[in-house]
């Protein structure tokens, strides 16, 4: 396993970070800590998780994926070897009234995000979460936040000031607990503001751009790839494998038993009228090169 610098922090983590989206809904809690000894015995040392999971989201299975870590730590008194993430999420668009405890719909303001964070450390089993990320914006966007093409009718609706959730985010390092902020699904002029209210208020310093990254989806390197190297602010690539669509084996439809397209039907963002050809010449590359087409798009990334 070789470990990076997390941002400007002086934490370093495993290059693989464990993603834990499945626990609780398509991973019993057995499964989970299965994969959390394995991951731990082969080097990982960076877990991330959210207020919302399991995936997809709803209100039977919400922060049971915490619930299953937190189970583990105290089962196996690890918490001090993992740099732990999680998340809180973004304002609702689809009805997650069940999120929140008075029936609210989800936003990024203090009320919400204290007691987002209280219920996070308790199922979590702990006192301080290393790198806490708002899950997506508060402010209207497309989903994932770095699109192709600007269209102002998905930036109209009513949002809270970032301004509210940086000082919000700074008590509860002053607290103790949290270490560091992130943001994930994010553009890349969120980020810059965020960059920017934090150096002229005193207040913490983004760290993370937690965003989806893979050869099907390459739009952090429109834009974000130079935030990153310009201001040390790291990116989290998830879905690698393109929610697993880089392996080929949804290639010509096919549906295998128990993954996760054939589960939740939630894959459409890579079944485009161009995707399908290119996972087609993807997985031939792979193969005339010798490798399994997962290992290729996992080095790639």
């Amino acid at each position: 396993m070789t470990y990076r610098p997390l941002g400007r922090t002086e934490l370093t983590v495993s290059t693989i970070c464990l993603g834990t989206m499945t626990y609780g809904e398509q991973n019993t809690e057995a499964d989970a800590f299965a994969q959390m000894d394995y991951a731990l015995e082969h080097g990982v040392n960076f877990f991330d998780t959210a207020e919302l999971y399991a995936i997809p989201p709803k209100a039977e299975t919400q922060g049971r994926t915490e619930t299953y870590i937190g189970n583990w730590f105290k089962a196996r008194g690890t918490r001090h070897k993992i740099i732990l993430a999680s998340k809180v999420a973004g304002r609702d668009r689809g009805g997650m009234t069940w999120l929140r405890k008075d029936g609210s719909s989800p936003e990024v303001n203090k009320a919400q995000m204290s007691e987002a964070l209280e219920g996070s450390l308790r199922r979590l089993q702990t006192d301080c979460i290393d790198l806490y990320q708002i899950h997506w914006p508060d402010r209207p966007m497309p989903w994932g936040s770095n699109p192709t093409a600007f269209k102002a009718k998905a930036y109209e609706g009513s949002e809270n000031s970032m301004l509210e959730a940086l000082e919000t985010l700074q008590s509860f390092v002053k607290q103790g607990k949290i270490r560091f902020i992130g943001l994930s699904n994010e553009s890349s002029w969120g980020t810059m503001r965020f960059l920017q209210l934090a150096e002229q208020q005193g207040l913490p310093r983004v760290e993370t751009v937690q965003n989806a990254y893979n050869l099907l989806n390459r739009t952090y390197e429109t834009g974000l790839a130079e935030i990153s190297m310009r201001e040390n602010v790291g990116l989290l690539a998830f879905s690698p494998l393109a929610q697993g669509y880089l392996t080929g084996k949804y290639l010509n439809g096919a549906r295998p038993a128990g993954a996760r397209s054939t589960l939740f039907n939630r894959g459409q963002r890579y079944e485009t009228p161009n995707a399908g050809p290119a996972i087609h010449a993807y997985v031939d590359l792979a193969h005339e090169l010798g490798w399994k087409p997962e290992e290729l798009a996992l080095s790639f990334v």
